[in-house]
């Protein structure tokens, strides 16, 4: 540590009210701002749990989706063309809708129900209990034991229940990668059952999962699908396509970004005003180092360090205190949808910077004025 460094710190450390007083107000602020963006990131990722937690690497679909739980489905020559289109190794279809099951106590219960084909039960889940097979039996579904589970009853193997007057008995409890966010529970089934058990238009196709021989097919496999008037996205631009809408269609992009925006402005107003009351409260000595002959450059980078050090001491431990209360929340509450992300990391990271540079400003505005001469008059 260089001579400058230490009288920075020093200056700082010796007020140790106002230090305090910054690094606390710089942690609430950065522990607020990661707050706002770690829910936001838990809710878009949940959002997309379909999506993840079936896993096919390039869905087929309507152009007119949105999101992952709209669904408008498509005719059956579609899967057949797509089926033949070259770099297809294979194609089969998803159902995806909603069904209203009537639980053994009487209750009802909304729930998500996702048809597997037949054939290869492609995106089927892992399993916790029970045999995959399982799934050809009569009225057999899987339910997955996720947050929403318990609405179901916490069904076990070989419980019953009623959907649209069709019996169904859980032969299979599954695992999911991603909790739902909407509070329905999510039952899994074959295809056939899905779109017989449920009502359904005259199109019974929600997607078609393709998997392609390489990477290197799937623009030519995009191009031949949106030559049949649909489109065909990737697993990654598909939860792109979902995060946007909601970002940028729903109010919740706008209500996150704006109490992110409060939070960086409370920290922003809390650092400024204290470290210029700081640096007031320091005047003299500041006074005293360019009597001596202290540079300009010397003094900013004094001012600097200050701020550069409260800064991310404040981020740091903005950033422990939000990530432990995240982690504790989730062992408590199965349905808190948080996240901590790289991007959340950095943003607030690129924010607390933002908040440095304005401090360090308004302290080094005030200490180069200072005539040096004045504080021994005084």
């Amino acid at each position: 540590m260089d001579g400058l460094m230490q009288i920075a710190v020093k200056l700082l450390v010796n007020e140790r009210g106002k230090f305090f007083t910054l690094i606390i107000g710089l942690t609430f602020a950065v522990f607020l701002m990661m707050q706002m963006t770690a829910v936001f990131s838990g809710v878009m990722h949940r959002t997309a749990a379909t999506i993840f937690n079936i896993g096919a690497p390039v869905w087929v679909m309507d152009p007119s989706i949105n999101i992952q739980a709209d669904n408008i489905p498509m005719p059956n020559y579609i899967l057949d063309a797509v089926k033949s289109i070259r770099g297809v190794k294979y194609a089969v279809p998803m159902y995806s809708g909603s069904g209203l099951v009537k639980l053994p106590s009487g209750r009802y219960q909304s729930a998500n129900i996702i048809g597997l084909d037949d054939a290869t039960l492609l995106g089927r889940p892992p399993l916790v209990t029970g045999n995959i097979y399982g799934l050809y039996n009569n009225d057999a579904y899987i339910a997955v034991m996720d947050s929403e589970y318990p609405k179901i009853d916490n069904a076990k193997i070989g419980s019953t229940f009623e959907i649209n007057d069709h019996r169904g008995v859980v032969v299979a409890l599954a695992s999911a990668a991603v909790n739902g966010l909407f509070g329905t529970p999510t039952l899994y089934t074959t295809y056939r059952r899905a779109i017989s058990d449920l009502p359904t238009t005259r199109f019974t196709i929600s997607y078609i999962l393709v998997e392609p021989k390489s990477t290197h097919d799937i623009p030519f496999i995009k191009k031949r699908v949106e030559a049949l008037g649909y489109v065909a996205l990737t697993k990654d631009e598909f939860v792109q396509k979902n995060r946007d809408y909601y970002l940028y269609k729903t109010g919740l992009g706008m209500n996150v970004f704006m109490m992110t925006l409060i939070s960086f402005i409370v920290g922003l107003s809390i650092a400024g005003q204290t470290f210029y009351s700081f640096v007031l409260e320091n005047i003299d000595e500041f006074g005293a180092l360019k009597a001596i002959g202290a540079k300009k450059n010397e003094l900013i980078y004094i001012i600097f360090c200050q701020a550069a050090l409260v800064g991310f001491l404040g981020y740091g431990f903005g950033v422990l205190l939000s990530s432990l209360l995240i982690a504790l929340a989730k062992l408590r509450l199965p349905e808190y949808a948080s996240l901590v992300t790289f991007q959340n990391l950095f943003v607030s990271f690129c924010m607390v910077l933002i908040i440095i540079l304005f401090s360090s400003y308004i302290g080094i505005r005030k200490v180069i004025g200072i005539d040096p001469f004045s504080i021994f008059r005084g």
